[in-house]
């Protein structure tokens, strides 16, 4: 529900990852069960808004991590509940190498079950590694400036 947190709360580690389709910033449906089939690894990250100060750092920090985490097999995806446009301006504004997806409905964050902050509805900062179909990694509080080498630790030591 808009505004509100899923009453089960987010995903944990060992959960199964959602398997749903969402729109991205190119207006593409991606299908995330075809992802998590093909690659190693998938990240999933959510923001509360695009192009935003601790948004755009910890977008950055991925961006800037990015070559490293697809050689080691990530594909990442971050979720705000922004549009198309504004998550392609986004995208564009910053040089994001990955795919942003459009989550204007809520459907992936509820499916996540990410709290959304109270009054303004925007998903907190969190951050999901998938393998194999389930949740391997959850980070609740979601790091701006480090996530992605929060990422590569996690990997490192798997």
């Amino acid at each position: 529900m808009f505004g509100s947190s899923p009453s089960r709360g987010p995903l944990q580690a060992g959960d199964p990852a959602p398997a749903l389709t969402a729109v991205s910033d190119t207006g593409d449906r991606v299908d995330l069960a075809a992802v998590y089939g093909r690659q190693e690894w998938t990240l999933v990250y959510f923001y509360p808004k695009a192009d935003t100060p601790g948004c755009t750092k910890q977008g950055c920090a991925l961006r800037d991590g990015y070559a490293e985490l697809t050689r080691r097999g990530v594909a990442v995806f971050g979720v705000s509940r922004d549009d198309v446009a504004a998550q392609a301006a986004f995208k564009a504004k910053y040089r994001l190498p990955f795919t942003l997806l459009a989550d204007t409905e809520g459907a992936v964050v509820a499916a996540f079950g990410v709290p959304s902050y109270p009054l303004v509805g925007t998903p907190r900062r969190q951050a999901y590694l998938v393998r194999g179909g389930k949740i391997v990694y959850a980070d609740h509080a979601g790091n701006t400036v480090e996530q992605a080498n929060v990422i590569l630790r996690f990997i490192a030591g798997a």
